[in-house]
């Protein structure tokens, strides 16, 4: 890919740390390596995830959330990504992981006891300001997030899904012209969700159970939010070249995250044990905004910034 002409500047809003690299990170040092200003917003801490490698699972929640922020920094580093940022209220402080319980492999919902100061507590409106502040800031021509069940329903997903959609309006629309100290609105000129085409991902996962990996998921059966009908998919990026990038970067989130590269199809592993496919390739459906060449031979865009004016 060639090098971009500066200044494209695109915005990707997550939930927790290991969110970004796991959905996206291809798409983010792809861009930071052309050089695109990649702005990363994460919501939490992720104080709440579930740990994988015993030697941690001692961590407290604030010692957790410490944890994950100084590997988020070690994924940025793997990743190119220099300007990263945690979602923080009115009052400097930061929004708390909501936690989860898993219903079945894949797909998460809300747990029974939210603590008072997590993401989900928090009133609506103020989430979506705090992030329609750093759109007006960044002035992002591109923005990423979560489909609205928030990729396999994590309520932290899904409330960044909502409130980035609401964020999205209060930038474009909510200030004066800026003369008199008033805020200065922005408009994203396209906006992508993170999606999965149902018909590959189901593929993927026969290619995985046909080679016996544990805890491997029935390619027939329920797939999470993430996974669309082919059709949907509106935009691939093929990461080719930043995959191990992306290694690097799921190898520092190690109490998220587990891989397995030597298997005959590499794949990561969550706290649930169930392997997911590494490709590629990121997939994302284009929600606002109009779709642009250069197209693959499928007619999706290649593209993020594709038919985006710099400014």
């Amino acid at each position: 890919m060639d090098r971009l002409d500066q200044p494209h500047r695109l915005l990707l809003v997550h939930a927790h740390p290991d969110d970004e690299s796991i959905g996206t990170a291809l798409t983010m040092a792809r861009y930071a390596d052309a050089g695109a200003q990649v702005v990363l917003l994460t919501a939490t801490r992720g104080e709440l995830g579930e740990v994988i490698p015993p030697a941690l699972a001692h961590l407290t929640p604030d010692e957790l959330g410490e944890h994950r922020t100084g590997e988020l920094a070690a994924a940025m580093e793997a990743l190119g990504v220099e300007d990263h940022r945690f979602l923080t209220r009115p009052d400097g402080s930061g929004y708390r992981d909501s936690g989860m319980v898993w219903l079945e492999p894949g797909r998460a919902a809300a747990g029974e006891d939210v603590d008072p100061r997590a993401l989900t507590a928090a009133d609506p409106e103020e989430v979506a300001e705090r992030i329609a502040e750093v759109v007006r800031e960044v002035r992002p021509q591109v923005v990423v997030t979560y489909e609205p069940g928030g990729g396999y329903g994590h309520p932290d997903h899904v409330r960044v899904a909502e409130a980035t959609a609401r964020a999205l309006v209060l930038a474009a629309g909510g200030g004066r012209d800026g003369r008199d100290g008033g805020v200065v609105p922005w408009q994203v000129a396209k906006v992508y969700e993170v999606v999965q085409p149902a018909g590959e991902l189901r593929a993927a996962l026969r290619r995985l159970a046909a080679t016996g990996a544990p805890g491997a998921a029935d390619p027939g059966g329920p797939l999470p939010s993430v996974a669309v009908p082919d059709e949907e998919v509106t935009t691939v990026v093929d990461g080719t070249e930043q995959v191990p990038a992306k290694i690097a970067a799921l190898r520092a989130h190690a109490t998220q995250v587990e891989l397995d590269l030597d298997a005959e199809v590499p794949a990561m592993r969550l706290s649930n044990g169930v392997p997911q496919p590494l490709g590629t390739r990121e997939h994302f459906r284009l929600v606002h905004g109009v779709a642009a060449g250069p197209l693959d031979a499928d007619g999706r865009e290649t593209d993020l910034f594709a038919g985006v004016a710099t400014s």
